[in-house]
């Protein structure tokens, strides 16, 4: 049971918070609604792949029906690091960085289980610091694949390298535009399949005053090699949050295979993503 003494105190914090909110309440409300409005900016800005931010996304990703028979599936978490350069007055280049760790269970019939990371692919995008006259947010620059799979079934053991994309708009809470590129081996273990593959990605997301962003995209691949598309869906809903005083952008979401090669991914597919943000 609590004593007198510390049931006023408790009264009287009450009565000085309750007279605050009387003599202030224009203020309180503009503090949390520009709380609200600068969270519902940072959120759309994650929706821009070369925004001028430091974060780290780390996606996991759950794909299955792997295989000939079906019967493989896949948890692949992706370590994703976006880091600005400022090159000049007028020049952003932005670094995103993809380095899988793959866990995946008989892909190929008899082939068992695999762990371990995956072949890391990098991009640099050099982009104007302010959009064009029509409202035009674009980069463009190398993307480049390092052979850095720790087993043989988890990379493709060639060293790759092309050319990168990307141009957006954003217009009210709207974010939408494409991201693309197109990889060719030049190096690497001589007795696997080269490569020569086209990466699209178009995307639309759309962000609430309450920094809830709902988004559409898609990551269809061709391969030149094997004349094969991989083309999935994916919907997802983030909610920007803090963590003391670090924005987390928490996402889930889920896909489907509309098209896939006779060994690759079926049906539905699951990804959640935590995207932390860095200060410069």
């Amino acid at each position: 049971m609590k004593n007198k003494g510390t049931t006023a105190n408790i009264l009287s914090i009450m009565t000085i918070v309750a007279f605050l909110a009387l003599v202030r309440p224009v203020q309180a409300q503009d503090t949390s609604a520009s709380k609200q409005d600068n969270a519902a900016d940072l959120a759309q800005e994650l929706s821009n792949p070369i925004a001028d931010l430091i974060t780290i996304p780390i996606q996991m990703n759950y794909d299955s029906n792997i295989g000939l028979q079906d019967d493989g599936w896949k948890l692949q978490t992706n370590i994703q690091p976006v880091v600005p350069f400022h090159v000049n007055d007028s020049w952003n280049l932005i670094t995103r960085t993809i380095l899988p760790v793959i866990y995946q269970e008989d892909i190929f019939p008899g082939s068992g289980s695999d762990f371990g990371l995956g072949d890391l692919n990098m991009s640099l995008f050099f982009s104007p610091k302010e959009p064009t006259a029509g409202g035009l947010i674009w980069g463009a620059g190398p993307v480049l694949l390092f052979p850095t799979a720790t087993e043989t079934l988890l990379g493709g053991e060639k060293w790759g390298a092309g050319p990168t994309i990307v141009a957006l708009t954003m217009r009210g809470p709207w974010t939408a535009g494409m991201l693309a590129n197109h990889i060719w081996s030049y190096a690497g273990d001589s007795e696997r399949l080269d490569i020569s593959n086209t990466f699209m990605q178009p995307f639309a997301a759309y962000t609430t005053p309450s920094a809830w962003t709902y988004s559409v995209q898609s990551e269809t691949t061709y391969n030149w090699e094997t004349e094969n598309w991989s083309v999935p869906i994916n919907v997802a809903v983030a909610k920007l949050v803090r963590w003391g005083k670090l924005p987390v952008s928490l996402q889930a979401g889920v896909g489907y295979w509309l098209e896939s090669p006779d060994s690759g991914s079926e049906g539905f597919r699951f990804r959640f993503q935590a995207n932390f943000v860095l200060p410069k």
